[in-house]
């Protein structure tokens, strides 16, 4: 992608102010959101500022989706508020359409369509010119396919083809829904380029994600939600440093008796166990595990230890010790 020197100019400002200082883009204030005797959504606020990016975390069934189709103007808020730049549906739908770009998970399009031709029709709905419509193919490397029919194009090309729709009429906010979703690793990739560069470009993003190493690839801000609220809400390091301990043990016992379970379960120094008493595999969550290591020994058996290894605290450490799930459970 090729920004002008005005579009770097402006990110490189937008980077420049503390967070503090940005503009803000969206603004969630106590949101609730029910499905009869469900509260999908349950009195969530959250701020996006200008240039950031933003990872929405959470398991099926966490209101991910509920969240996001109410950002976009499709779903209406039972209680709360939402504005973008300051702007409600109610008043400014219009508006907050031509500021704000989605793209799906899946996006649909009709069989006998060229390339071009989608991206054209797309910039004739926003009034703006086919020059950006050949702009887009060549941010979204889909130049040599330019007159393909869409149906002929790969999963991860007709990914790349929607987001070059949802942000054909420039946006200050792109929302993502599950952006790579299906997509093998090479095509999750090239999307993950595009998304970086808009990212630089000063283009402010939240997406709901699957993957932990999207969340910490593309985006500086990670907020995890559960059951229609959020659990925790900053940076991945300032996550791992408030919310859990840094190391991670990993061990696999070849015995387990109920007595010596409950020695395990008393151990001092260990902020999270959790073991599988049928196969004897277990994690712990401690703050040093030189430290912890010797208790544990006495109280596993040393020749009862059938595997055992330590590593530092990741994000999908913390997802789990947060909900008791993992992210596609």
């Amino acid at each position: 992608m090729k920004l002008s020197v005005r579009c770097r100019n402006y990110a490189r400002q937008v980077a420049d102010l503390p967070r503090a200082g940005r503009q803000t883009v969206l603004a969630i204030r106590n949101v609730r959101k029910s499905f009869g005797g469900v509260h999908a959504v349950n009195d969530l606020s959250l701020e996006v500022k200008e240039g950031e990016a933003v990872a929405l975390l959470g398991p099926n069934g966490a209101g991910k989706t509920t969240l996001l189709e109410m950002i976009e103007g499709l779903q209406a808020p039972d209680a709360g508020s939402i504005e973008i730049y300051g702007l409600n549906y109610a008043q400014h739908e219009r508006e907050i359409r031509q500021i704000m770009g989605l793209a799906f998970q899946e996006t649909r399009f009709p069989e006998k369509i060229r390339v071009s031709e989608a991206l054209r029709l797309f910039a004739a709905f926003y009034g703006v010119s086919s020059a950006r419509a050949a702009e887009i193919l060549e941010l979204i490397s889909l130049t040599d396919k330019r007159n393909a029919y869409v149906n002929t194009l790969s999963g991860g090309q007709r990914q790349r083809l929607a987001l070059g729709i949802a942000i054909i009429q420039k946006p200050k906010l792109l929302l993502l829904d599950e952006p790579t979703t299906g997509l093998d690793p090479h095509a999750r990739r090239e999307l993950w380029k595009i998304l970086s560069d808009l990212r630089r470009a000063g283009m402010t993003l939240l997406l709901t994600t699957h993957y932990m190493e999207e969340a910490e690839e593309l985006c500086e801000r990670i907020v995890i939600q559960f059951r229609g609220k959020i659990l925790a809400d900053g940076t991945l390091e300032d996550l791992l440093q408030a919310h859990a301990s840094h190391e991670i043990i990993e061990f696999r016992l070849k015995k387990l008796q109920p007595r010596q379970l409950a020695q395990l379960r008393r151990m001092k120094k260990v902020s999270y166990f959790n073991i599988d008493e049928q196969t004897g595999s277990g994690v712990m969550h401690v703050d040093d595990a030189a430290t912890v290591l010797p208790d544990f020994m006495r109280r596993a058996g040393r020749h009862n230890l059938e595997s055992f290894a330590a590593r530092p605290l990741t994000l999908d450490d913390l997802f789990i010790k947060m909900t008791g799930r993992h992210l596609d459970g």
